[in-house]
């Protein structure tokens, strides 16, 4: 092999490596993985992408804002209404929990719902990284929803 030939070869897998992959299709294709009787929605829109789909008992949202490197993903998962009963040992316990069960998720407030969330930016985002973080919200959220609404939910 000539040293063209190598430059040539090097610059070839260079050009590759460096095409973004496309984020909404490996998103859609964990959630075609993850959702229940075809449970699957998108939303597009100017300002990204957002899909929605059932997970057990539980809702799943999937935002992607865009594909450059600034844009970010964001998966969250309602697991409680509020206001919700003695909500002082609601937080504790969740203030507990994301400590030590919820990996790289927690537990936050978005509008009046305890949800499961996670956020990256998209770069250097992998495809198994996209996967592991849906599967953890939706899987976490699943796991602690009706425990929580058993325990601190409004009747």
């Amino acid at each position: 092999m000539t040293m063209q030939n190598l430059e040539a070869l090097v610059a070839e897998e260079d050009e590759l490596n460096s095409e973004a992959p496309n984020y909404k299709d490996l998103i859609e294709t964990v959630i075609s993985s993850l959702a229940q009787n075809d449970s699957a929605m998108v939303n597009h829109t100017q300002d990204g992408h957002l899909w929605k789909f059932q997970y057990g008992s539980v809702e799943v949202f999937v935002q992607l804002t865009g594909e450059t490197e600034d844009d970010l993903l964001t998966v969250w998962s309602p697991v409680l209404k509020l206001p919700a009963k003695n909500e002082l040992d609601l937080m504790k316990k969740l203030m507990e929990m994301n400590w030590s069960g919820t990996f790289e998720t927690c537990f936050g407030i978005f509008g009046d719902r305890i949800v499961v969330s996670s956020q990256r930016a998209v770069a250097d985002l992998s495809a198994t990284e996209i996967s592991r973080t849906i599967t953890l919200v939706a899987t976490i959220a699943d796991d602690n929803d009706e425990i929580l609404q058993a325990e601190f939910g409004q009747e």
